[in-house]
């Protein structure tokens, strides 16, 4: 039966423009008139229809088997049945019956049309999938479309993006129609197309602002290493130059601040702290601090990553920035938990423990206040190592005579006695190696109590 003839050039045409391909469509509506004819034929009935791949003439057949019980009437035949069709015909046979497909040229056209627009909506969202998965991470520019709730839908040309409340910049406000820069966090395959998510607050999107206003960094002369951000507040950056005759702080500072004028304006004044990156631990807990600056750093427990940060007086609340966010982003950029402790509060702690540690050691015998001072200067305020100790080194000490030394011995070893060493904690099972590959990042240092409460008179930093 001949069909529409403009079938054929009309599929061909759209499989060049659109990239629907042509035997798709044909095979979609074999299968929607074979099911029409079901409806006469039977629900169960094995119909085929035949397209002509040149003159679109569409052919409709019945395959019947030949059997000795029919126990399927829409599928099956006896031998006397089907000689009727087919001379000679034998049990195992199948016959292909014409079937009459007139009248199916609307029921073609109409799957034809539905199947184009299905398979034009999925090619064009596997174009859009395709285009922006491998952006990930990029910078774009859009305009503000509609507001989903807190959500921004931007923009972007052929396809919209979502900027979710959590990656905005808490302080930012946007109205239809503005301009709107972002990276995009992640591409998803979603049933009405991809799902472009955007973020102005990850630190790749600050990287990418670092990236697009110092050319250095896209030379890569200078390199950042790391960036820790509380968004729209204050981000410490950790650069570091690969070429000795260029200061890579300076280089993202550019000429009068410029530069990073430039970046902090995008990012609704955000203040950012450029950190120079440094292979030693200390320095580098120094210089994450900024912009307090330290006396000294004491590495307390490398293990667990604990160290602990003396400053001057002057420097306690800088250091510790308003509700402990300048520490904070300092413990998440180094890894480490940092105790920060001023000059006055390590001194008053040392003089604590130097009174604990006399009171502990008078109760030996043989040990005045004196010689408590003198033993403690020297390093053996533990009972524990008095008592193992030989008198004649003991002697070594300023004020401590022979017999002296031997009664704070014996003393010691009495106290012992009678309280024993504790038994040692035993040491928690070792996490499993993580799957090659992989790299775990340290968990967040929560800030240390210091922080809870910045000295009075703290100025925001």
């Amino acid at each position: 039966m001949a069909a529409n003839k403009e079938l054929i050039p009309a599929l061909e045409q759209i499989e060049r423009e659109k990239g629907v391909k042509k035997e798709e469509v044909l095979v979609m509506i074999e299968g929607a008139i074979a099911s029409a004819l079901r409806k006469h034929h039977g629900r169960m009935a094995d119909i085929v229809c035949v397209i002509d791949r040149d003159t679109a003439e569409i052919s409709a057949f019945k395959r019947m088997k030949v059997v000795e019980t029919v126990v399927d009437k829409e599928t099956e035949y006896t031998v006397g049945e089907a000689v009727k069709w087919k001379k000679g015909a034998v049990v195992g046979d199948v016959l292909e019956l014409a079937v009459d497909a007139r009248g199916f040229e609307r029921i073609a056209a109409q799957t034809a049309k539905q199947v184009l627009i299905q398979k034009i909506r999925e090619i064009e969202r596997d174009n859009l999938f395709e285009e922006f998965k491998p952006k990930e991470g990029e910078m774009v520019t859009g305009s503000v479309h509609r507001f989903m709730e807190r959500n921004i839908i931007v923009e972007m040309g052929k396809a919209e993006a979502i900027l979710p409340v959590r990656e905005q910049i808490r302080r930012e406000r946007y109205n239809i129609g503005d301009r709107i820069r972002a990276v995009i966090l992640k591409v998803d395959k979603a049933q009405r197309g991809p799902q472009v998510v955007l973020s102005r607050a990850t630190p790749d999107f600050l990287r990418r602002l670092f990236e697009m206003e110092v050319p250095e960094i896209t030379e890569r002369v200078v390199e950042i290493v790391d960036i820790a951000r509380d968004p729209g507040f204050r981000a410490k950056v950790v650069v570091r130059s690969n070429n000795p005759k260029v200061d890579a702080v300076g280089a993202c500072v550019g000429i009068r601040g410029s530069r990073i004028r430039s970046i902090m304006n995008e990012l609704s004044g955000e203040r950012i702290d450029l950190i120079p990156f440094s292979p030693e631990t200390s320095t580098f807990i120094m210089n994450a601090i900024a912009p307090g600056k330290a006396n000294s750093v004491r590495i307390v427990d490398p293990v667990n990553r604990q160290a602990e940060v003396i400053v001057p007086n002057d420097q306690l609340a800088l250091t510790i920035g308003r509700e402990g966010q300048n520490i904070r982003l300092a413990c998440r950029l180094t890894g480490w938990s940092l105790a920060v402790k001023s000059e006055q509060q390590k001194a008053d702690e040392v003089t604590k423990t130097k009174e604990a540690q006399k009171v502990m050691l008078e109760v030996i015998e043989g040990i005045g206040p004196k010689t408590a001072e003198v033993i403690i200067a020297a390093g053996f305020a533990d009972i524990y190592k008095l008592a193992d100790m030989s008198a004649e080194y003991l002697t070594t000490l300023q004020g401590v005579g022979e017999k002296t030394a031997e009664k704070i011995i014996e003393s010691a070893k009495a106290w012992v006695a009678e309280h024993p060493r504790p038994e040692p904690a035993p040491e928690p099972a070792a996490p499993q190696a993580a799957e090659a590959g992989s790299e775990e990042a340290p968990a967040e240092a929560a800030a240390p109590e210091a922080a809870a409460e910045p000295a009075a008179g703290a100025k925001e930093v």
